[in-house]
């Protein structure tokens, strides 16, 4: 019988009454499906969005947001790296987030740059790749996913042969990382070993528009001119200069003769101390001040060749070597040649001359490229349509070149976003291949255990009808008004005396049996018609006939509510199971998903907790017919 009646109904109070309810379901509807679809969207997040509270994510309809996000990832979350490759505004202000990326405007100049690129054997020490890093987002990056996989494949999964393949020394695939390159600065140098080599054959296979190519005029800019003169006013002081901005000052390929003494000093100063040896070449014209330095540093030829395992006859043999070229003491001595080497005897200090130093980056290689190609600067303009006033003022579009690849490669950068994420959680749980094991076993025990102690104690009290039933029923009710953190204690005591710890016994006996469980299934059994079971003893049924093709059969529904609050308390166990296996090879997901959250960014964190709920979702999904029956049933009876 309905609370109102279809007449009452129609009375414009009961109506307005109706409407109210009908809004505060609405609303509560929404209020609790709302924070799902905010936690769904943050899942797709990175570091630059992470904050912003959508339903829907942004950067699926904005290409502009997606833009940014391209930059961010293709950078690797590094705003120094971006800098130093696109250089300044054209007000001369650097970005201070990624935030204040825009899109470039397309040009044909894109086609300049490609065609260098494909006639120019630019070695792999002038670029490194996206997408590989991100320090902030704190999750698998696209090519750092790739690159395991890749190893992965030629070491059957095993870290202990990747370690021994490659020399190196990660405890666990999760524990795998590539540091992107960094060649401007003087402190990196170029690796040669196993796992660096193989890292280089790696992204020589990779897409032209993921690369960053190393740009020393920015980095000169970015990085030398502004960490000690900071505003550009400070700088046309101590130059005694009119610059407009910083995006105006060029980086001379040689020693500027012509400049001002301060001009001079700077680039003295950044070729000797600060930029990477990668990018500077001494003139054999030097060689004599080298061999100089060489013999007063190793007095003797002998000891210069046992150092330099080598066979020279004498000081006047030894060239000035190409830094891409040497390792150790050759590459120490070279390094000190051009920074200057001070004899701790004498007091005289050994350094290349000014003169005999020169920068060779890839921009200058650019220019050179395209003065052989069209002859002169009025001619790049006529081919490209460009307004460059100078040789100088060319640079590499690289900001544009890369707007490019996004605009070809856009639906791939979507779904890069929608999900590295989830990638990032599976893979975590893959590579600890028994997390997802323990947690099937320890759910499916879980599951069978409380389907069978539990429906047996509760068929003896409910069919022996034994004195002092309902004692024993209040006695296991009072079970629950203790909470489970007060009988830890004694429980791990208990399964330490026993030796149980870092076992599924550990896991699985202190909740053998449910008070509430069984108190339930009494209460359903009692309510089974009686006539069965005397008909069934009648027909010589023992008791175990009776209770599983009479009892068991006719409980499913309230079975699957047992089955499911069994599954749920065993699957999202997170304290005990820590605390009762402390063996990471018992470790369950909850456990795991735990370790990650403490290594990852909230986007990860999101992606892990939507992973961590579909088991339990599937399962009330295609249950919820028998779960519900089994809800309302009881009541009913």
């Amino acid at each position: 019988m309905p609370i109102l009646s279809r007449v009452g109904r129609r009375h414009p109070r009961m109506r307005l009454l109706v409407f109210f309810i009908y809004v505060a379901l609405i609303i509560g509807a929404v209020s609790m499906v709302y924070p799902f679809l905010v936690m769904l969207s943050g899942s797709t997040k990175s570091d630059l969005d992470a904050y912003s509270f959508d339903i829907i994510p942004t950067f699926l309809r904005d290409d502009e947001l997606l833009y940014k996000k391209h930059i961010e990832g293709l950078f690797n979350e590094s705003l120094s790296s971006l800098n130093m490759t696109y250089g300044s505004l054209s007000n001369g202000a650097e970005r201070l987030s990624f935030s204040d990326v825009v899109p470039p405007e397309t040009n044909r100049f894109t086609r300049a740059w490609s065609d260098f690129i494909a006639s120019t054997n630019l070695p792999s020490s002038a670029w490194t790749l996206g997408y590989v890093s991100t320090p902030n987002s704190k999750t698998f990056a696209k090519h750092l996913r790739g690159f395991k996989t890749e190893l992965g494949e030629e070491t059957d999964g095993s870290i202990s042969r990747l370690n021994l393949n490659y020399e190196t020394e990660f405890v666990s695939w999760n524990a795998f990382n590539v540091i992107p390159e960094q060649y401007l600065p003087r402190l990196y140098k170029v690796l040669k070993t196993p796992m660096a080599k193989r890292w280089v054959r790696y992204r020589e296979q990779q897409a032209l528009h993921e690369r960053l190519w190393f740009l020393v005029e920015p980095f000169y800019v970015s990085r030398f001119l502004r960490s000690q003169y900071g505003s550009i006013e400070n700088y046309n002081e101590a130059h005694q200069t009119s610059v407009e901005s910083y995006a105006d000052i060029r980086l001379a390929e040689t020693f500027p003769v012509n400049e001002p003494a301060a001009v001079q000093k700077d680039w003295e100063d950044f070729v000797r101390r600060s930029l990477n040896l990668l990018w500077i070449r001494v003139s054999q014209s030097a060689a004599t001040d080298y061999q100089a330095m060489l013999k007063a540093k190793y007095q003797g030829i002998d000891t210069l060749n046992l150092r330099y395992e080598s066979s020279y006859a004498s000081f006047d043999e030894i060239p000035i070597p190409r830094y891409v070229e040497i390792q150790g003491p050759v590459l120490t001595d070279y390094e000190s040649f051009i920074s200057g080497w001070r004899d701790a005897e004498t007091e005289v200090i050994y350094q290349a001359p000014v003169e005999a130093l020169r920068i060779e980056s890839t921009e200058l290689a650019f220019r050179r490229y395209l003065i052989d190609r069209y002859e002169s600067n009025a001619k790049i303009n006529q081919a490209f349509g460009t307004d460059f006033a100078s040789l100088n003022d060319i640079s590499p579009p690289l900001e544009a070149f890369h707007y490019q690849g996004f605009l070809t490669h856009r639906s791939e950068i979507k779904r890069e976003f929608l999900f590295r994420n989830y990638i990032t959680v599976f893979d975590y749980l893959l590579r600890h291949g028994r997390g997802m094991l323990n947690t099937i076993i320890y759910c499916g025990l879980a599951v069978l255990i409380a389907l069978i102690v539990n429906p047996m104690a509760a068929y003896a009290l409910s069919r022996y009808q034994m004195p002092g039933t309902y004692k024993w029923l209040l006695f296991m009710l009072l079970t629950m008004a203790f909470p489970p953190m007060v009988t830890q204690i004694p429980v791990f005591l208990m399964l330490r005396d026993f030796n149980m710890l870092n076992t599924f016994a550990a896991l699985l006996l202190p909740g053998l049996a449910h008070g509430y469980s069984i108190f339930l299934l009494k209460g359903f059994f009692d309510s089974l018609p009686q006539e069965l079971f005397e008909s069934a003893e009648m027909d010589g049924a023992g008791q175990w006939t009776m209770f599983w093709q009479i009892t068991m059969s006719l409980s499913k529904p309230v079975l699957a509510v047992i089955a499911l609050s069994a599954f749920t308390a065993a699957y999202s166990d997170f304290m005990f199971a820590l605390l009762r296996c402390q063996d990471e090879s018992m470790w369950t997901l909850m456990v795991w998903l735990y370790q990650l959250h403490e290594q990852t960014g909230q986007p990860v964190r999101y992606a892990a907790l939507i992973m961590a709920a579909i088991p339990t979702f599937l399962i009330f999904v295609f249950c919820q017919n028998i779960i519900m029956r089994g809800i309302v049933i009881p009541v009913e009876k």
